[in-house]
């Protein structure tokens, strides 16, 4: 695909051939998977009880050096399968009971992504598509997926440039995400919801944008749901996670190497409510675990 021929697909620009070499994001041109299962973790509109049809793909455009699924965002873990395969793929996690497709960090692939859809489309599949996103893309690679994806779940990790590029390596990315949010919020400008497969009120379309509090940046994370609430409003769900987990090679970045406290969790959901937010999730408990990562070992692929 000519995408691939001078990648532009995200705001690195790396304008690498990858039909001949990796990007920036560790993937070349060939589509690499390294998981495709019902997943049972995502906000309850999305799992339900059967579960996300999660694929996750290999590579990853960000460079976040508390990145807990390393093994695949570095591009080692993974199969090389074809268009053909991720549609097939598609089916039979429709077949297992799947409420959705989820495509996680897809990112770097949208290009095929788009054709799988298109033909999976084509043959009937009755479940809605998810894009799973860090939301470091560039606006036309987020225009190419209009009238394909159903659902939107982007993250927005930060708010201040100068964290983004410390923390991710991701120069550009505040601007990045916000244009990226607008556009899915263009596409799927209220979430809606259905009775299905047995189950109630689960996501049929719309935007539901996540943040993960991170150590230290209960401000930031204040600011992230008053910029969305100030500028969606109900139109978009938010949800807030208290799942992060320090990954043991954090020793030059020690002001971030602990877990989130109960504290500044609490501090945040309260500033929520008080903004007049009711449409979002929040974690309860102890979640800041490994549970959340499947075993990245290409079942299903």
């Amino acid at each position: 695909m000519k995408e691939y021929l001078n990648c532009r697909l995200c705001p690195r620009n790396c304008k690498v051939d990858r039909t001949k070499q990796v990007g920036y994001c560790n993937e070349s041109a060939e589509l690499c998977v390294a998981r495709a299962a019902l997943h049972m973790w995502e906000e309850p509109c999305i799992s339900g009880k059967n579960g996300s049809g999660t694929v996750f793909f290999s590579g990853c455009n960000m460079g976040c050096v508390f990145c807990q699924n390393k093994e695949i965002s570095m591009g080692n873990v993974g199969k090389i399968i074809s268009r053909e395969r991720l549609t097939d793929i598609f089916f039979e996690l429709e077949e297992k009971g799947a409420n959705n497709i989820n495509l996680v960090t897809g990112d770097m692939f949208v290009p095929t992504i788009i054709k799988a859809i298109e033909e999976a489309k084509n043959r009937g599949i009755g479940i809605p598509f998810l894009f799973n996103t860090s939301s470091y893309l560039n606006i036309d690679t987020v225009k190419s997926l209009d009238g394909l994806i159903d659902i939107y779940l982007p993250d927005m990790k930060y708010i201040r440039e100068s964290d983004a590029i410390r923390y991710s390596k991701a120069k550009g990315y505040v601007e990045a995400c916000k244009a990226a949010i607008d556009e899915m919020h263009r596409q799927q400008q209220k979430c809606l919801f259905e009775d299905r497969n047995g189950e109630e009120n689960l996501l049929k379309s719309g935007v539901v944008v996540r943040h993960l509090l991170m150590p230290g940046m209960l401000i930031q994370a204040k600011l992230i749901v008053k910029y969305l609430y100030d500028r969606y409003k109900d139109d978009i769900f938010i949800s807030l996670m208290n799942q992060y987990t320090p990954n043991g090679k954090l020793q030059n970045y020690p002001e971030i190497d602990r877990k989130v406290t109960k504290k500044e969790y609490d501090s945040l959901i309260d500033y929520a409510a008080g903004l007049g937010v009711v449409n979002g999730y929040m974690q309860v408990g102890e979640t800041a675990s490994e549970s959340f990562i499947p075993d990245f070992d290409i079942t299903g692929v």
